[in-house]
């Protein structure tokens, strides 16, 4: 039997979908079959100068370089926040320690006083302890109201003694100058008040003041005390020695030998005296005063020109 063809016609065909036994192919192996195998070649890194254990340890360093930063940003952070409480608690705590003192001092100042208020009100001191001296061991102290009066005692003396220093001055000066130009030649009013006669002579202001009056128009002389010429107190001391009341020569030393009475009670025949102790005259009632005034001037009634002034009386 003679045969016809190709030995291409003996070959079992390619494509799949003739063979009769074979089962249709997925889609998925169809493109598997359909596209060539692709073989993945893994790409290595081209190696670094000095080799491997080189590139090894520059990656080692910059971790360990990394991983010193990260632990000193963790270190940092609670040092910075705390610094930051700190500088923070150290403003807000100074005014609140200022205050906190303020309250204490002036709690303790309210709290002294308390005290003291309450200690007043239950301790009290005898006057009698307060004003006596003590002594111990034979060392003493005085009380202070005991060197007041003392020092006060002391000092009135002393004023006592210049005014008398002075009032004896000046009467020296007045009867020098009065020798000069005195014409009288009767007794003098220390002699009149020392008599039998003025001893005898009733005592009243009333009749002071008619005896007073007869010297009106005297002239005024420095250290006058007679009819020929009068200074203030000497008119004062000539008239009253008229009914044995012997006065000095002196405004401050009358003033003193008298009797302060209030210008209610004051009568005609009362001495006027000044409160500086430069003058003194008779009362006349209504403010009126009967003096011998100044230089140039004679024994006159005139008006008190002054309210610095107190009455003393004479004869009581």
């Amino acid at each position: 039997m003679t045969q016809t063809g190709t030995a291409a016609d003996g070959q079992t065909p390619a494509n799949p979908t003739n063979t009769a036994n074979d089962a249709p192919l997925t889609r998925r192996a169809a493109r598997q079959t359909e596209a060539p195998a692709r073989r993945i070649t893994p790409v290595r890194d081209a190696p670094l100068p000095g080799g491997r254990r080189a590139a090894q340890a520059a990656r080692a360093a910059e971790a360990a370089k990394a991983s010193s930063s990260a632990r000193k940003r963790r270190f940092l952070a609670p040092v910075v926040l705390t610094v930051a409480v700190g500088m923070f608690g150290t403003v807000a705590v100074a005014p609140a320690v200022a205050a906190t003192q303020q309250n204490g001092t002036t709690t303790a100042a309210d709290a002294q006083r308390q005290v003291r208020a309450a200690q007043a009100q239950q301790f009290s001191v005898s006057d009698a302890v307060a004003l006596a001296g003590t002594s111990r061991d034979g060392f003493g102290a005085t009380a202070q109201s005991t060197l007041d009066a003392e020092a006060a005692q002391k000092a009135a003396a002393e004023q006592a003694a210049a005014a008398q220093a002075q009032a004896a001055a000046t009467q020296a000066a007045r009867a020098q100058t009065a020798k000069q130009y005195s014409s009288y030649s009767g007794p003098s009013a220390n002699q009149i008040a020392s008599s039998a006669a003025a001893a005898n002579t009733p005592f009243s202001l009333p009749a002071v003041v008619a005896t007073a009056k007869q010297y009106i128009g005297t002239p005024y002389v420095f250290g006058g005390a007679d009819p020929s010429g009068f200074d203030c107190s000497g008119y004062i001391m000539y008239v009253y020695a008229q009914y044995g009341i012997s006065l000095p020569h002196s405004v401050p030393l009358q003033d003193a030998a008298g009797t302060t009475i209030p210008e209610s009670q004051a009568q005609p025949g009362d001495v006027v005296v000044f409160n500086d102790g430069s003058h003194d005259g008779f009362y006349m009632g209504n403010g009126m005063i009967m003096d011998a005034p100044k230089p140039g001037g004679s024994v006159s009634i005139r008006p008190i020109w002054t309210s610095s002034y107190h009455i003393v009386r004479f004869g009581i």
